[in-house]
């Protein structure tokens, strides 16, 4: 799958342009994009999100390599905040899906000190790679009895997509938002990178600092197969507009000599 097939998901407008209703929320980064070359699953889930954030700056990069389109960044907690923050003016509901409940409950006692009308629900899932018939009913249920306005689903890219996705029908709310790591950020059980150094493009490189063990082969691995995939698909994109010029050139010297005959 190339880049350039997800573009116009990417959302390139402010995040108040995203309307009202149901709609799956993704978010795009390097990561992601590896992955979902051999997930067919989460390439699904992808395709089917109405709105894809551009959350990490290879994202941006490649896009302007690639087709000279201008994208900021936008990262899953500034949705969240986003949504909050609309939440909170309209005194409306919110549902939190993934994560232990320790910081599910740090979430909650933050949350009720920083939007106050917003009310609350949340749910922990086993911890497991797939979940079966059953434990997704029990999810399901928990998340429509409280029919929340908003759903935030923290369970890391790409088990939310695919289990957004899939349940899509089935879930009594509107905006669900696939925010991942924003649940430790709301809980403050992990730190975010200062904003100088989101601004120079090198949160990947705080991130892989702070959990070395856990991120090397994501940012080291994972940056390395992204750049040969644009380079790749930018091999692709000049190949072919050099064959459509080469065809056109060759149908115009045709029609030349057609005319001389």
């Amino acid at each position: 799958m190339y880049l350039t097939e997800i573009k116009d998901q990417l959302l390139n407008e402010s995040l108040s342009s995203i309307p009202d209703g149901k709609l799956l929320i993704s978010a795009m980064n390097a990561y992601c994009f590896c992955i979902l070359q051999k997930d067919e699953t989460y390439k699904s889930a992808i395709k089917r999100s109405h709105y894809l954030l551009p959350d990490g700056i290879s994202i941006v990069w490649a896009m302007k390599f690639l087709t000279g389109q201008k994208v900021k960044k936008i990262a899953g907690e500034e949705l969240f905040h986003w949504e909050m923050a609309r939440l909170q003016q309209k005194k409306g509901k919110c549902f939190f899906l993934g994560s232990c409940l320790d910081t599910l409950e740090k979430i909650v006692s933050r949350i009720k000190y920083q939007y106050p009308d917003v009310g609350v629900g949340y749910y922990s899932p086993p911890f497991k790679h797939e979940f079966n018939d059953e434990e997704n009913a029990i999810m399901i249920n928990e998340i429509n009895n409280f029919s929340p306005d908003v759903l935030f689903i923290g369970m890391t890219a790409p088990k939310q997509e695919k289990w957004g996705a899939i349940h899509f029908e089935n879930l009594k709310t509107n905006h669900i938002c696939c925010i991942g790591a924003v649940f430790d950020f709301c809980a403050k059980t992990k730190r975010r990178a200062p904003n100088w150094i989101i601004n120079i493009g090198c949160e990947w490189l705080f991130r892989l600092i702070q959990e070395p063990r856990r991120n090397w082969r994501r940012y080291i691995i994972g940056n390395s197969l992204f750049i040969h995939l644009v380079m790749m698909e930018k091999v692709a994109r000049i190949s072919s507009f050099i064959n459509i010029h080469a065809n056109l050139l060759r149908e115009v010297k045709n029609k030349g000599t057609e005319l001389q005959n």
